[in-house]
């Protein structure tokens, strides 16, 4: 059977733009079972509490829920375990320093399929204040208010 071929999105973390400011993104694999890469291809997974963490050198998501494979059996795996990020060394280095400066973590964006792989996009990202939140809403709302008024002016109804 031929590999399958481009990008398809399993789940993406919209949230995440809301609640952080989203400093870097970078593509990571994800160390998984069987049974969750069957789950992962019915199209079920959330990335609503997950987050990277290091240990020993690694990095780690937490918090990730792949719900068990329906036709699965005593092999299944648990929803919530901890999965190991595939990453480069140096890739490895440098979020480990940005989060260990303060106030940076790493947040999953989205999560996909990339040539048959599983993939994990990761963010380096700030935390909004509720008035940095409130800014945003603003602003997004006087855009899209500026782009009806154009809009309608290039209809030529005002």
């Amino acid at each position: 059977m031929p590999r399958e071929k481009g990008r398809k999105v399993i789940a993406s973390n919209r949230k995440a733009y809301h609640d952080y400011t989203i400093l870097e993104t970078f593509e990571a694999g994800i160390a998984l079972m069987g049974t969750e890469v069957k789950s992962l291809r019915a199209g079920r997974a959330s990335l609503v509490d997950a987050f990277g963490q290091e240990r020993d050198g690694e990095i780690y998501l937490h918090a990730l829920h792949i719900p068990e494979y329906a036709m699965g059996t005593w092999t299944n795996h648990a929803p919530r375990r901890t999965r190991k990020l595939l990453l480069k060394q140096k890739e490895i280095i440098h979020l480990l320093t940005k989060t260990r400066e303060g106030g940076l973590t790493m947040i999953p964006l989205s999560m996909y399929f990339k040539d048959g792989w599983a993939k994990v996009e990761i963010g380096l990202a700030r935390g909004k204040k509720t008035y940095d939140k409130r800014q945003d809403i603003a602003k997004r709302d006087s855009d899209r208010e500026i782009s009806r008024e154009l809009g309608r002016r290039a209809k030529g109804m005002r």
